[in-house]
C-alpha cells in the first residue's frame, strides 16, 4: 500500500521534513497548515519540491470548527474555506481534513452539522477537493468515529467522506469492528498513531505522547484490518504528535516511521517481507578501547582467559564457558574510555536475518576485512551498536571464530557459563525506535516498559527477548556522559557468591551497597543464618518473582562499561528492576568518591 506521513510528525523546516520523508521511502505527505504558513516557499514551489522528491500531497490539514454553528458564523467559515481551497489547488492537494468542532458556538444538532458539511462539500467540489470529516476524541458534540460517519451519511454528498484516526478511536476505547459497516469509498483517509497506555486527559495524551505503530499499547494492526475489510484503498498515513520526535533529527525519525508502517503492513497481510529470523543466543560482546589494560584486568579477575587473537586486526577474544568478549584496540577505538560497540547474535540463518534487516531499513554496515576473513553480515541498531549475525561452530555458515588464532593459555576455574543479558543505554530520542527495531528487525518480543527511580531523575527501561537473547534497553535523565548510565554485560553463574569471592580475591572491585538496603531485605524476606551477612559483605542484591530467585552483583565501571554477575534460580524471569534504584545510587556514590 502507499504510505504517507504528516509533516507535523517530523522536526525541522517544511523543506527538511519533505526531504526526510522522501529519503525514508514515503510515497506522500500530509501538509500541516502551520508548516505551510511558516515556509518561505509559495504553494506552487512546495508542490514542485514534492514532485521533485517523488511525493504526492495526500492531505491538507486541519480545517477546524466548521459545522453546527449559527448562520453568520458558518458564513465566515465558508469564506475561510474558500481561501484555503484556493491554496490547496495551488498546492496540488485534493483532500482536506475537517475536525469535529470544539467551538463554543457549536450546537448539538446532527442535522445542522450534516447540512453545513454538505454546503462545505459543495464549495470543495468546485475546486476538485474532497472533505474528510474526522471525529476528534475531545470533540464538543461529535467525538466518536461512528457518530462522525452518521453525520457524513446523513449529508449524503459525494465530496464528503470520513477520516479515521487510530488514536482518536482507540484512545476512547471505541470498538473498531463497526468500521467494516462504512463503505470503503466513503473512507477518504486513514491516519495512524500508537500511544502508551496512560491515564490522563485525552487531549494532552494526543498532543504529547503519540508514537509510531508498534511502539505503544494500541492494537493498531487490528484497527487497520477492519479498515481494509471495509474496502479502503487509500494510503496508510502517520499523524504523530510527540515532544521527542519534534526535537529529534528528521531523517532518522522518518526512517523509524516508515519502518513502523512496513512492520504494520506485514502484520495485516498486505506486504511480504523476508521472514523474521529470531536470534538464538549471544555469540559475543565486543568492547572497543584505546587502552586494553583496565578491561583486561577486570576480565581476568572475572575468570576470563585471553584465548585467541584476530589474524589481521588488533582484537583479542576473551572467553569463559560460552561467554565471549572481544577487546578491540583498533584505530576506531573510543577515546572516551571502553565502550560496548558490537554484539554477535547467534542466528539459524545469518543471510536471512540480514535480508530481513535490510528490508526494514536497517543500515547495512560495510566491513573492512582481509580477503581471508570470514564474511559476516552486520547492521547498525538505532543507537549505533553494530549487530553481527553469527553461526558459531557451524563452518558451513562461516564460523566467525575461524578469523582468530588460538593463543596458549591455561583455562581458569570457571564460574561464568554464558552472557545472561546485555543492557544498552539509548540516546534519549531513540528509546521507542530501539524497541520497535529490536522487535521488527530481530523478531524479539518486547516486555512492558518500567520506570526506575534514579537519584537524579527517572530511568526508563524495556527488555526485548527471544531464544536465549535478553537485551535491556534504557534511557535516563542523567547527562549522556554519565558513566552510571553506561552499558553493561551480565554474566550467568551457577553460584554468584563463589563468583564474587573469586573476583574479589583476584583483585577485582565490586560495587558496595548501602547497609540500609540489607536492613530492608531482612524485613521483607527470610534468609538462612549468615546468608544476608554474606550478601552485604560482597554487595550482592536479591530479588524474587513468582518463578524463582535472583542474586546479582556489579563490578566497578571501566570507561563506559561494567559487568554484572547474576544467578537465576527456579526460572526467575526479570532483571532485578526492584534493586535498580539502589544500584544506581551506589554507582553515583562510587563515582563521586573514586571516579568510577
Amino acid at each position: 500500500m502507499r504510505t504517507s506521513i504528516a509533516t507535523v510528525s517530523l522536526s525541522g523546516s517544511l523543506t527538511e521534513k519533505l526531504a526526510a520523508a522522501s529519503r525514508a521511502g514515503f510515497d506522500g505527505v500530509e501538509i500541516f497548515e502551520n508548516d505551510l504558513l511558516a515556509s518561505p516557499l509559495t504553494p506552487e514551489e512546495i508542490r514542485g519540491r514534492c514532485s521533485d522528491l517523488g511525493l504526492t500531497v495526500d492531505l491538507y490539514q486541519p480545517m477546524r470548527d466548521i459545522e453546527a454553528v449559527p448562520a453568520e458564523e458558518f458564513a465566515r467559515n465558508l469564506r475561510r474555506a474558500r481561501h484555503k481551497f484556493e491554496v490547496m489547488r495551488r498546492l496540488g492537494a485534493d483532500t482536506v481534513l475537517v475536525c469535529s468542532s470544539v467551538s463554543p458556538f457549536a450546537v448539538d444538532d446532527d442535522d445542522l452539522a450534516a447540512e453545513q458539511l454538505s454546503q462545505l462539500a459543495d464549495l470543495a467540489q468546485d475546486f476538485g477537493i474532497r472533505v474528510a470529516y474526522e471525529a476528534l476524541a475531545w470533540g464538543r458534540h461529535v467525538s466518536t468515529y461512528d457518530h462522525a460517519w452518521q453525520v457524513v451519511e446523513a449529508a449524503g454528498h459525494p465530496a464528503l467522506g470520513t477520516c479515521l484516526d487510530s488514536f482518536h478511536i482507540l484512545s476512547r476505547g471505541s470498538d473498531p469492528k463497526g468500521i467494516e459497516d462504512i463503505p470503503g469509498e466513503k473512507i477518504f483517509f486513514l491516519q495512524l498513531a500508537d500511544a502508551p497506555l496512560l491515564a490522563m486527559d485525552v487531549l494532552q495524551w494526543s498532543r504529547h505522547y503519540r508514537c509510531f505503530p508498534g511502539q505503544g499499547g494500541f492494537d493498531v494492526a487490528g484497527l487497520v484490518g477492519h479498515v481494509l475489510r471495509a474496502g479502503y484503498t487509500g494510503p496508510l498515513s502517520l499523524e504523530v504528535f510527540n515532544d521527542v520526535f519534534r526535537q529529534a533529527e528528521a531523517g532518522p525519525t522518518a526512517v523509524d516511521a516508515h519502518r513502523s508502517l512496513l512492520v504494520l503492513q506485514e502484520a495485516v497481510g498486505v506486504a511480504e517481507l523476508p521472514a523474521p529470523v529470531v536470534p538464538t543466543g549471544i555469540a559475543f560482546a565486543e568492547l572497543v578501547t584505546a587502552d586494553a589494560e583496565p578491561v583486561s584486568a577486570v576480565l581476568g579477575a572475572l575468570g576470563f582467559a585471553r584465548a585467541a587473537r584476530h589474524r589481521s586486526k588488533p582484537v583479542d577474544l576473551w572467553q569463559q564457558g560460552d561467554a565471549r568478549v572481544l577487546v578491540n584496540t583498533g584505530s576506531a577505538a573510543r577515546r572516551d574510555g571502553t565502550g560496548l560497540a558490537a554484539i554477535g547474535l547467534e542466528s539459524p540463518d545469518p543471510e536471512g536475518a540480514a535480508r530481513r534487516a535490510e528490508a526494514l531499513l536497517a543500515p547495512v554496515l560495510p566491513r573492512r576485512r582481509a580477503r581471508e576473513d570470514t564474511p559476516l553480515e552486520a547492521v547498525a541498531a538505532p543507537d549505533g551498536t553494530e549487530l553481527f549475525f553469527c553461526a558459531t561452530g557451524r563452518p558451513e555458515l562461516s564460523d566467525w571464530r575461524a578469523d582468530f588464532e588460538d593463543v596458549q593459555h591455561t583455562p581458569p576455574a570457571s564460574d561464568v557459563r554464558r552472557i545472561d543479558h546485555l543492557a544498552l543505554t539509548q540516546p534519549w530520542h531513540h528509546f521507542d525506535e530501539a524497541a520497535l527495531f529490536h522487535q521488527g528487525v530481530l523478531g524479539l518480543d518486547a516486555q512492558e516498559s518500567v520506570d526506575v527511580a534514579d537519584p537524579y531523575g527517572l530511568l526508563r527501561s524495556r527488555a526485548v527477548t527471544g531464544g536465549d537473547v535478553r537485551i535491556a534497553l534504557s534511557v535516563g535523565a542523567a547527562p549522556a556522559d554519565d558513566t552510571v548510565h553506561a552499558q553493561h554485560i551480565a554474566l550467568d553463574t551457577l553460584d554468584v557468591v563463589a563468583a564474587a569471592r573469586r573476583f574479589r580475591a583476584a583483585g577485582g572491585l565490586l560495587l558496595e551497597m548501602p547497609a540500609n538496603y540489607y536492613d530492608d531485605l531482612a524485613a521483607r524476606f527470610e534468609f538462612a543464618d549468615g546468608e544476608l551477612a554474606t550478601y552485604k559483605e560482597l554487595g550482592i542484591l536479591y530479588d524474587r518473582d513468582v518463578y524463582g530467585e535472583f542474586r546479582h552483583c556489579y563490578t566497578r565501571t571501566v570507561g563506559r562499561v561494567f559487568f554484572e554477575l547474576v544467578q537465576r534460580d527456579g526460572g526467575y524471569r526479570g532483571y532485578g528492576a526492584a534493586n535498580a534504584p539502589v544500584r544506581l545510587a551506589a554507582q553515583h556514590t562510587a563515582r563521586r568518591l573514586t571516579g568510577g
